[in-house]
């Protein structure tokens, strides 16, 4: 039998008292004194426990002397004021105190220094007032780190998150940086799902990508020219909390909504082959949380939503171009410098200035306004990422080159040089020789402009297996792979089949010309300059 609590203990009591028990037999009964049996008696419910008085400490005396230093620290200048340590020095010294610890002393200021500022007026009790958001008017505005798994490597990337203070209704999204174009694409991407931009403030907190200058403790922001720019566009007006700690509560709704979502949709960490898949996920997971309640809300967050979405305002009508641009010029590895990363771009350009549109997921190339190049963004300082059709042309020359060259390494880790490319590499080094059959690779690697991937690969595994070493043969086996003339292109490179017979590619191209209805070529129209060069001959000058 569970043990009785103080109250059910009185209870049994008084049912047995009222049905005649004698005071003895209760107490036998319960194993009580004579003094719980009146109290119960006298009242259904127990009395308080009495508070002991608080044991003296031996600090006591020398209490009113902290607390007159710490009184008179307030006007004192803020490099001159007492630590813990001067005070207990100071006791010590000019008050004779003995058999009091350092410890002591430092909690007993910890605890009473605040309480004095608050008493002085000098600091005010720490409270939070509830705030009632009308629909369509407000919005926050933060960043959160997170871990994502990118192609099986553990990266650090950002998750942006705007969301309406009436509703409750937000939109993530994650990108590979914190930078002004993540900012801005987030809120483009933000006012779309959303369907309109709220009327009132959006709240933020002093992040780079908005602000150059905090002056002072007012609420006066130096802005940077795009960000100025970018809210004129868009009709944003901004409210920037308080720097550091001190103003993370003014805007407590976003804060604890990134926790939420990264505890409850990024847990276990996600796996996924590039940000673009998992922004499709995030967006499927902020549709699903609109049928969630926000504490004790009677309605749902998607409930709330349609209220609010009649007042946003219209988006405009002219978009703005999140990305930013840079012009810098191709060195002599057929690389340009983009925030301290190294992008590859063809090798014709080499000595060139070319235009970059930097996005916050990926980079875009021109030349002049010719898309040369596009790359995803690097996530970490210092790297350098190659694409390995960028070096063809100069391969074609340098075929040497090829075997050690980084392009070739980050295509293999990437997937775009397969094993089935590295087999029929090899083959052809044997019977070609390593010149010759490098540049046929070369020539294959080529195919891959105009053709889609896999069916290069296919061609390339069926070359291999009847033993066709030539970019000929493979562009052929390519083309019959994407025709759907070759059910068996995708096998793999360790099952060969017996050597056939493989079309050549003229008498393939021959085959598929129109016919030609043209007549036979005649020279005798050729005849009558025969006949007038006889009859010239019998003429006598």
């Amino acid at each position: 039998m569970p043990p009785m609590s103080k109250v059910e203990l009185y209870a049994a009591i008084r049912r047995d008292a009222r049905a005649g028990m004698s005071g003895r037999a209760i107490e036998r009964k319960y194993g009580v004194g004579w003094r719980t049996v009146t109290q119960a008696m006298s009242s259904a419910w127990p009395q308080e426990r009495k508070k002991y008085p608080p044991r003296a400490s031996k600090l006591d005396p020398f209490k009113p002397v902290i607390d007159a230093i710490l009184r008179a620290d307030l006007d004192a200048p803020r490099k001159q004021r007492h630590t813990v340590t001067r005070i207990f020095a100071r006791l010590i010294d000019e008050h004779a105190m003995t058999e009091v610890s350092y410890q002591v002393v430092r909690a007993y200021v910890a605890t009473r220094k605040p309480e004095i500022r608050t008493e002085t007026g000098r600091e005010p009790v720490n409270v939070f007032i509830p705030q009632t958001h009308l629909p369509g008017a407000e919005a926050e505005v933060d960043f959160g780190e997170v871990m994502v798994r990118l192609r099986g490597e553990q990266v650090s990337c950002f998750l942006f998150c705007l969301r309406l203070s009436f509703s409750g209704r937000a939109v993530h999204r994650i990108s590979a940086s914190g930078g002004q174009e993540a900012f801005f694409e987030g809120h483009v991407h933000a006012f779309r799902v959303l369907g309109g931009v709220p009327t009132g403030k959006l709240r933020y907190d002093n992040l780079k990508s908005a602000v150059a200058q905090v002056l002072g403790f007012s609420r006066q922001r130096v802005e940077t020219e795009r960000w100025t720019a970018f809210r004129s566009h868009h009709g944003v007006e901004p409210f920037y909390c308080q720097p550091g700690i001190e103003g993370a509560h003014e805007k407590g709704g976003v804060e604890g909504q990134i926790g939420w979502f990264r505890r409850n949709h990024l847990v276990p960490v996600p796996e996924v082959d590039s940000l673009a898949e998992l922004n499709a996920m995030i967006d499927e997971w902020d549709t699903a949380d609109e049928a969630r309640r926000i504490g004790l809300r009677a309605r749902t967050i998607g409930e709330m939503f349609a209220v609010e979405k009649p007042l946003l305002r219209a988006l405009p009508d002219e978009p703005f171009e999140t990305g930013r641009w840079f012009t810098p010029q191709v060195d002599r590895y057929s690389q340009i410098s983009v925030r301290t990363n190294h992008y590859s771009v063809p090798v014709r350009l080499i000595g060139r200035r070319v235009r970059v549109l930097l996005h916050a997921s990926e980079l875009v190339v021109y030349d002049s306004r010719i898309e040369v190049a596009r790359h995803e963004r690097l996530l970490a300082k210092g790297g350098t990422r190659l694409e390995l059709d960028h070096y063809l042309e100069a391969l074609v020359r340098k075929p040497g080159a090829l075997p050690g060259a980084t392009a070739l390494e980050q295509a293999r880790s990437a997937g775009k040089f397969t094993p089935v490319h590295d087999a029929w590499w090899a083959e052809a080094n044997k019977v070609h020789g390593e010149t010759v059959g490098t540049r046929a690779l070369i020539e294959v690697l080529l195919l891959h402009r105009h053709m889609a991937h896999e069916h290069v690969v296919a061609g390339l595994a069926t070359a291999l297996r009847v033993g066709a070493l030539t970019a000929d043969a493979v562009a052929l086996e390519a083309r019959k792979a994407a025709d759907g003339e070759d059910t068996d292109a995708t096998a793999s490179v360790g099952e060969f089949a017996t050597p056939g017979k493989v079309t050549s590619l003229t008498r393939r191209r021959l085959t598929q010309l129109p016919s030609d209805t043209r007549p036979l070529p005649s020279v005798a129209i050729y005849d009558q300059l025969l006949r007038g060069h006889t009859s010239g001959e019998g003429t006598s000058p």
